[in-house]
């Protein structure tokens, strides 16, 4: 599991790395022939589109789970080789993609990126125009965003 942040600002005020760079590195391939298949749970469908974009000019295929429920039933049809989500969107003490992961002895083969999101609302619409772009950035630390991962922590653990 990989924690990071995501930052938005135009291409000039961007101060990290596109998003895809990471991605890319983590996500295995099946083959050379095959690209990597990316699940994305976001329920932000500006926050979604500009991710899908940077991932599918990287060669990378994205499917788009809108919750963590969705996930589950997308997982199943696409068996993705990288799992990419909003911590904010993991509910606890509910089954999830994670869980699914598991079920189907995939949660130690699959890389699971969960970020944080520190973008304005009313900033969304200029991520799909162009305007601003998606960067990596440092991840919350706030206690809930701790607790979360926490939570997270112990249901990968649990067996």
């Amino acid at each position: 599991m990989v924690t990071a942040g995501l930052g938005q600002a135009s291409r000039e005020a961007a101060y990290g790395a596109d998003p895809a760079v990471l991605l890319k590195a983590l996500a295995p391939r099946d083959s050379e022939q095959h690209p990597p298949r990316v699940l994305l749970v976001e329920e932000h469908a500006e926050i979604a589109l500009a991710l899908t974009a940077t991932l599918e000019r990287r060669g990378m295929q994205v499917a788009r789970a809108a919750s963590d429920a969705d996930a589950v039933a997308l997982a199943s049809q696409m068996r993705p080789n990288l799992v990419v989500m909003d911590l904010m969107q993991v509910r606890r003490r509910q089954a999830g993609v994670v869980d699914w992961l598991r079920a189907n002895n995939l949660l130690n083969r699959t890389p699971l990126v969960i970020y944080t999101a520190a973008v304005d609302q009313a900033e969304l619409p200029r991520l799909v125009s162009g305007e601003t772009v998606l960067f990596l950035a440092e991840r919350s630390t706030s206690p809930e965003v701790q607790d979360r991962i926490v939570d997270l922590l112990a249901r990968i653990g649990t067996n």
